[in-house]
């Protein structure tokens, strides 16, 4: 009997343990409204698990949630307005290029959050966390507020695994099947394409180390000169990042053990009823609708005239009906077949079953409700990640990738028939939902379970590889390959003075011989 109550306490004990209810500060740094909805869902995901949370960004919650505490910066916003505005423009630019823009625009946005009156008064005050959830998106000056509090880092990526993001945990990248992101690359690149992979990937190591993280190490020593750690200690010294990725969704590839594919976490299940004049128009369309939306950051008002005047002219006359997110309530010249408003409740569209694709700039957002739900996509990538989700798209086939800056109504037009009319888009993508969802355990509880052992380990040092404190030459054992490369050289060059030598000496040799028969003939 007293066996069973001592067994039944420590059971208790140990399960008060395990839910123990934490304190986390999440650092949204983007004024990106995509990016804040990853960071909300898994900040929410938290809260309901009877975690605090501090959400450090710049949407600041209208109807409050208990738990649930703001710190609005919107000095964010100011110093990224700019950046967000040129969107449309950096699709002329070239690749190199728009590497160094977000470079730049990473230096405003950590600055600009570390001067928000809002975020300095976080900084000063006597708050405790148990974890820090920081968005990794060019900030890594941020990371030092894991130390500064004494709590595990925990990175959020809302995109994929860029080369910073990767070194944070030494998880492998091999460039033979691993296209960097910004390529509309696929996993089964051709001899140029891999040669274009390694050259871009080395143009952008090179800028990460005498370039960006320098800089990044300027601001970490200005807003954290107490802390003990230098900037590359801190910035490898991760407890474990979550990735916006998942390997049906792009490519599969090798991770860390403790770098985790949380892709999907944002998506609610639980459809709402549309609004009644959305839900009509489609109700309507007797041969079905097409949903366009460009995402948060990219603005369809912002298009040039001449684009718009294309667009348009590829819907008009289409027997489907069309929902474009245009940020203007009027817009002249639109068919009647055309319905715009500036925003939509797009996974609630994208679940009807009269939609049966959607034209996107192909963000990863957009593109994983879409196989979520099951629709196929007809993409214009701008920037970012979005080249290489619509070369995954087009490589296993629920996709059709157009070119912006080609922009024109036959292409689109044919697009949208050929999306519409050939069954295996649609078929392919519903594969690929169904593998999708068929997961242990839903995105979101994945990513709360991750969050929370981490911080229930004290950082959970176990899964870090020692991969994660090497410098990049170490990691591809570029110091090992140059000794072997310089002894091969060294062996080869001594080999052939060895054999010059010889040849020289049997040859000055058969000379001496044939001058002395001469003589005595």
């Amino acid at each position: 009997m007293r066996l069973a109550i001592f067994a039944s306490i420590f059971s208790l004990i140990g399960c008060v343990g395990l839910c123990s209810a934490y304190n986390f500060l999440m650092v949204l740094n983007s004024a990106g409204r995509s990016h804040f909805n990853v960071g909300h869902a898994l900040a929410k995901g938290l809260v309901a698990k009877g975690h605090e949370i501090t959400v450090v960004s710049v949407f600041p919650l209208k109807k409050p949630i208990p738990g649930y505490h703001d710190v609005d910066v919107p000095n964010v916003i100011k110093v990224m307005q700019g950046d967000i505005a040129a969107l449309w423009q950096s699709i002329q630019k070239p690749l190199t290029e728009k590497l160094m823009d977000h470079y730049q625009m990473g230096f405003r946005i950590t600055r600009g959050l570390f001067e928000d009156p809002n975020f300095q008064k976080l900084l000063v005050s006597n708050s405790t966390f148990d974890g820090v959830i920081c968005e990794s998106f060019y900030n890594d000056a941020h990371y030092g507020l894991a130390e500064h509090f004494k709590a595990p880092l925990i990175a959020l990526s809302t995109g994929g695994a860029l080369t910073f993001i990767s070194d944070m945990v030494g998880s492998p990248a091999p460039p033979s099947f691993v296209p960097h992101i910004m390529l509309s690359f696929g996993d089964h690149m051709t001899f140029y394409e891999r040669l274009v992979n390694v050259l871009f990937l080395a143009y952008e190591r090179f800028l990460l180390d005498y370039y960006y993280l320098p800089k990044q190490a300027e601001i970490y020593r200005e807003f954290f000169p107490h802390n003990k750690h230098n900037f590359y200690e801190m910035r490898r010294n991760a407890s474990l990042v979550l990735i916006n990725q998942h390997f049906s969704l792009g490519f599969p590839r090798p991770y860390a053990p403790n770098m985790i594919e949380v892709a999907g976490l944002h998506v609610d299940d639980n459809q709402k009823p549309l609004p009644p004049a959305i839900e009509k128009f489609i109700n309507e369309s007797n041969h079905g609708a097409i949903y366009f939306s460009m995402g948060s950051n990219l603005k369809s008002k912002d298009l040039p005239a001449e684009k718009i005047a294309e667009i348009l002219q590829a819907f008009r006359g289409l027997k489907q009906r069309v929902l474009w997110k245009f940020e203007l309530d009027d817009l002249p010249n639109k068919p009647d077949n055309v319905y715009i408003s500036n925003w939509f409740p797009q996974t609630d569209i994208l679940a009807h079953p009269n939609i049966l694709a959607f034209i996107t700039h192909g963000g990863m957002l957009s593109t994983t409700e879409s196989i979520y739900l099951g629709k196929p996509v007809i993409g214009y990538p701008i920037f970012s990640d979005q080249f290489s989700n619509m070369a995954h798209a087009e490589q296993i086939g629920y996709g059709i990738k157009l070119d912006f800056q080609k922009l024109n109504s036959k292409d689109l037009r044919a697009a949208i028939e050929r999306i519409t009319s050939v069954r295996s888009y649609s078929e392919r993508v519903q594969a690929i939902s169904q593998r999708y969802r068929d997961q242990q355990q839903k995105p979101l509880d994945n990513a709360v379970f991750w969050v929370e052992h981490v911080v229930r380990h004290k950082g959970a040092d176990y899964l870090k590889s020692a991969g994660q404190r090497l410098n990049w030459w170490q990691y591809h054992i570029v110091d090992v390959l140059a000794v072997i490369s310089i002894s091969v050289i060294l062996t080869l060059t001594v080999l052939f003075w060895a054999l010059w030598k010889l040849l020289s000496k049997l040859l000055n040799g058969k000379t001496k011989n044939i001058k002395e028969k001469q003589k005595r003939n």
